[in-house]
């Protein structure tokens, strides 16, 4: 599997560049700006299917939900489940955003 080499400079800057959005306004407009609309919409698509798998949706109910093949879901498992845990961070800080606007 390929690695990320998070310390070549233009990977440097994007990090840094996500960091300093400082709204939902900013994301929304820098996000237009980086991506397409098909790309936006593959990673909203990665994003609920990583959050769908959390809640144990089986694959085919989360590929006809997202337009996902099951290849990309299990991807998308793997890393959900594995070291790194950067879906079960953001999708824990998810559910307690959530959890606060409710009340």
């Amino acid at each position: 599997m390929e690695k990320i080499n998070w310390k070549i400079k233009k990977n440097q800057q994007l990090l840094s560049a996500f960091l300093l959005v400082k709204n939902q306004a900013e994301m929304e407009y820098f996000l237009r700006d980086l991506m397409t609309e098909k790309e936006i919409e593959e990673l909203s698509n990665r994003l609920e299917a990583a959050r769908l798998l959390s809640n144990k949706i089986q694959y085919n109910t989360i590929s006809e939900k997202t337009g996902l093949s099951s290849t990309t879901i299990a991807r998308i498992s793997k890393w959900l489940n594995g070291s790194l845990g950067g879906y079960r961070i953001i999708l824990k800080r998810l559910h307690h955003s959530n959890s606060h606007k409710l009340r």
